[in-house]
């Protein structure tokens, strides 16, 4: 590490350890609500490739998201993202769980979902395999029949009248013990959360490759705008570049 604590390895190098991420990405001030963004981009901006986000990692990548994970209160991501990604029961493994029973924490973060419509299949992997009973978030204009069939799986929060409100959603997890939150997209509720002022870091895997086509960017939807974030690390692995930055 260098003085300002950015990484300097050099390209190619070894991957980080497990232990060396918990540290990177530790959370100084874990009272304090906190949303941060985890995402993966080729080195032309594709999102996806293939359609899907899980091409563009590796093992790197993969273990980034299992510390970011381990680190988290709770998970959020869209309705479209667990359809698209094929999400099914998040957990965190043994050695994981342990670290966070050690520090005071649950032994697994929940998995929070936000869906307007809730076109959400009740049998849907994410709730029949869920080691933690799951949260959907969605608004009061919502189908009612939807709303009570998703609460024979899954905790239903009511945040907003005719959309969701996303404050009001983070809000309600802090309210609820859940204040450091990891949203792992997708690229819609990124765009909305930062419309909204509520993005506070960006975790990103910069993923050695050029991939073309028509592939969208991480974040869709939000005005333009120059919102400047302060980098916190760059950590070479293998050659993929691991970066954490924080809102200005």
């Amino acid at each position: 590490m260098s003085d300002d604590g950015i990484g300097t390895g050099e390209a190619g190098g070894d991957a980080p350890g497990r232990a060396r991420l918990l540290d990177a990405y530790a959370i100084a001030d874990r009272s304090a609500p906190r949303i941060r963004m985890n995402f993966v981009s080729s080195l032309d901006g594709a999102v996806t490739i293939d359609g899907r986000s899980g091409g563009l990692g590796d093992e790197a990548d993969r273990l980034a998201m299992r510390v970011l994970r381990t680190l988290a209160d709770v998970v959020v991501v869209g309705a479209g993202t667990v359809r698209a990604e094929g999400y099914g029961g998040i957990r965190v493994d043994d050695e994981d769980a342990e670290w966070r029973i050690a520090r005071g924490m649950p032994p697994q973060p929940r998995l929070a979902i936000v869906s307007s419509a809730l076109d959400l299949d009740p049998g849907h992997p994410v709730f029949a395999k869920a080691v933690v009973r799951p949260i959907v978030a969605t608004q009061a204009g919502s189908a009612r029949a939807r709303r009570d069939a998703l609460a024979e799986v899954a905790e239903v929060l009511i945040c907003g009248d005719e959309e969701v409100d996303l404050r009001a959603t983070r809000d309600a997890l802090a309210a609820a013990g859940l204040r450091q939150v990891l949203c792992e997209g997708g690229p819609h509720l990124f765009g909305t959360l930062l419309s909204a002022g509520l993005v506070d870091e960006l975790c990103l895997s910069l993923s050695p490759t050029l991939v073309g086509g028509g592939a969208g960017r991480i974040v869709q939807g939000a005005p333009e705008a120059d919102r400047r974030m302060r980098l916190l690390h760059a950590i070479p692995a293998g050659d993929l570049l691991l970066l954490r930055y924080a809102r200005d």
